[in-house]
């Protein structure tokens, strides 16, 4: 019986990995950004590594990870070359708040919007924040999931492993 658990479990696990490793490359998803331009997830055309990271207006975690890589985006650009898309999941209810906060905050990365959750289901993201980094070639290279004070250290050093501009 412990043999049949065991092997059970071993299985599960490695199901579970398996289908967390199939996403390698960012899929092709129309969203919209701010000024409603359609925006194809796959061909995003940045040079250089692009970190995605979805939040929502009303998750508070999102809103301090995103605030805290604003006050450092400019050095991560200026030295490695970095690109990060906020993706907002606000629903129709929520995503006139998007703006809103945006400009409030004067973020200078782009925003764009997935009010269907079509992208966030096919990155499998359950729950906000969730960020991943994506290299040139549009291999995503690295996921994180939730946010603590100091995840955005983590992240960089994660974006210096691909190089600078």
């Amino acid at each position: 019986m412990k043999t049949i658990i065991f092997s059970s479990f071993l299985f599960l696990a490695f199901a579970f990995n398996a289908q967390e490793s199939d996403l390698k490359q960012l899929p092709s998803i129309n969203l919209v950004d701010l000024k409603g331009k359609k925006v194809n997830t796959a061909a995003l055309g940045y040079k250089g590594p692009v970190v995605i990271s979805f939040w929502a207006t009303w998750c508070s975690p999102c809103k301090k990870e995103l605030n805290t890589i604003h006050e450092l985006y400019s050095d991560w650009q200026a030295e490695t070359g970095v690109t990060l898309v906020a993706v907002s999941i606000d629903d129709e209810k929520t995503k006139n708040s998007v703006s809103t906060y945006v400009n409030g905050r004067a973020w200078d990365f782009a925003v764009l919007l997935d009010p269907n959750g079509d992208f966030k289901r096919a990155m499998g993201v359950n729950n906000v924040p969730h960020t991943f980094l994506v290299d040139a070639e549009g291999n995503i290279v690295y996921s994180h999931n939730n946010y603590n004070p100091g995840d955005e250290e983590k992240l960089y050093e994660e974006i210096k492993k691909l190089g600078a501009k």
